[in-house]
């Protein structure tokens, strides 16, 4: 009877060591879990901050403003725009489309 005893006893408290471990493990694997989606949505948080931030330097506002004081470039008119033909001599004013300051 003491060895079917010492049996169930080393089965009762190995049983309990598993449980532990698997207890463990879980909160383990829950926890990395927990942490990969809160960097997820950090990540996702940054693109769209990001996508917005991009929306905001394409606007056309913005994009002639640069062109304006960068590059020193000004809007096209009659005055300025030189018409090539298919021979390639210059027609109409002679001063070129982009270029110089105002």
């Amino acid at each position: 009877m003491t060895r079917v005893s010492f049996l169930l006893l080393v089965a009762t408290v190995v049983s309990a060591l598993w449980l532990v471990h698997s207890h463990y493990e879980s909160r383990r694997i829950f926890m990395d879990m927990e942490s990969a989606r809160k960097e997820a949505k950090r990540i996702e948080v940054d693109h769209d901050r990001m996508e917005v931030e991009r929306r905001a330097q394409a606007t056309p506002l913005r994009v002639e403003q640069i062109a304006r004081q960068q590059l020193n470039m000004r809007t096209a008119s009659p005055a300025i725009t030189q018409y090539v033909n298919a021979q390639g001599a210059a027609i109409g004013a002679s001063l070129p489309a982009v270029g110089g300051g105002q």
